[in-house]
């Protein structure tokens, strides 16, 4: 028995929150700190409220998972986006900027992952119902 969609939204963004406050309060130090710390923050706080809402509405359930999935996709791109070049610049060093970036990728693609398969278990239960 697999948890629902909106539940399995809600951790990870609640852990894309903790993820970008522990970045910016916790690794992040002098003139290193910065507004970018937060990012992992900024995608998990939308991803929680769109899981909220879709545990509240059902009719607005495929809207707000939906937007969590675009989301969840922008939240891999972006920190690898950011990752990448610096890293052929530069050279990769796993400091903690880096290590968020990963973590962000990794979780985000960990919820665009149980994304796709709600989805799909979705479109099959509505056929079968046919």
């Amino acid at each position: 028995m697999s948890m629902p969609f909106p539940i399995v939204a809600r951790l990870i963004g609640g852990v894309l929150v903790l993820l970008g406050l522990v970045a910016f309060f916790g690794f992040a130090q002098g003139q290193e700190k910065g507004w970018t710390a937060l990012i992992p923050a900024f995608a998990g706080v939308p991803i929680v409220l769109c899981s909220l809402i879709a545990m509240i509405s059902h009719g607005a359930r495929r809207h707000s998972m939906h937007l969590v999935a675009v989301i969840a996709l922008l939240g891999i791109l972006a920190p690898l986006g950011r990752l990448i070049p610096k890293s052929i610049k530069e050279g990769f060093v796993l400091d903690y900027a880096s290590f968020t970036q990963i973590a962000m990728a990794a979780l985000c693609a960990l919820l665009l992952f149980f994304a796709i398969r709600s989805f799909v278990e979705a479109r099959r239960a509505r056929q079968a119902t046919r």
